[in-house]
């Protein structure tokens, strides 16, 4: 897969005129108040048990600086700096909406000490070469203008064999499962996120950003391109998610 092949770099939240990263930043400034409840109301809670399963496999690491990428509200950076009590952690996210209620759990949790939220480009990380033993990114890279870009991105500020974690909503693949799911993300979560977020838009690109995102094998083959090694996925919850793991060499 090379630039310009991705089908979801052209998914946009509003105007397919104007670039991706400000739409994406302007859609997750206008639901981040919702954003939490949406995501348990939309996954009815399973999202969690998702992040802590890619937590489990980051621990047998113990990695000591860690980087969430799109962190969002900084669920996934506040239960690394949980299990991992040792580690610094860093967020960075497009969305000032949404690094600002990151901060205020953060504060919430006691944790300000260890993890820091940013507002930054994904695609142009304010962090200096192999400053990380640890890169996750939870439902975001669907969200990137350019995937082998960010990708590469990581692969820039993270040291010799650490370790990428990437969670990412998926297509099933069975053809039992998904007439189900597609009823289920094309009608219900639109509908509820209109009530909720009170942005029409947001939840009507959701389901089509998550069919057009490179899936399993082709992911692994987007994260090899970009220079990692040892890319492999699992499937959970009947194909609606995958966990992808790699190694910087």
């Amino acid at each position: 897969m090379s630039a310009g092949d991705i089908a979801a770099e052209r998914i946009k939240p509003y105007d397919p005129q104007r670039p991706k990263s400000e739409q994406v930043e302007e859609m997750f400034n206008s639901i981040a108040p919702a954003y939490d409840f949406m995501n348990r109301a939309m996954t009815m809670g399973i999202d969690k048990i998702w992040r802590a399963d890619a937590v489990r496999e980051i621990c047998r690491r113990n990695p000591a600086d860690i980087l969430d990428i799109a962190t969002g509200t900084g669920d996934l950076a506040i239960l690394l700096a949980r299990r991992l009590p040792h580690a610094r952690v860093s967020g960075a996210d497009l969305s000032e909406g949404m690094i600002g209620i990151g901060r205020r759990k953060v504060a919430r949790s006691g944790l300000s000490g260890r993890v820091s939220l940013d507002v930054a480009d994904c695609l142009a990380l304010p962090y200096g070469d192999g400053s990380f033993d640890c890169v996750t990114v939870a439902y975001g890279v669907r969200n990137f203008a350019d995937l082998l870009a960010g990708y590469r991105e990581m692969y820039r500020v993270m040291r010799s064999g650490a370790m990428l974690s990437v969670i990412e909503l998926s297509v099933p693949s069975s053809p039992l499962v998904r007439p189900l799911y597609r009823f289920y993300t094309r009608c219900i979560i639109p509908a509820v996120g209109r009530l909720v977020s009170k942005d029409p838009r947001a939840y009507s690109y959701l389901p089509e950003s998550i069919a057009a995102v490179p899936q399993r094998a082709a992911m692994c083959a987007l994260m090899e391109q970009a220079g990692f090694s040892g890319c492999r996925w699992r499937a959970l919850t009947f194909g609606t998610c995958c966990i992808y793991t790699a190694v910087k060499p």
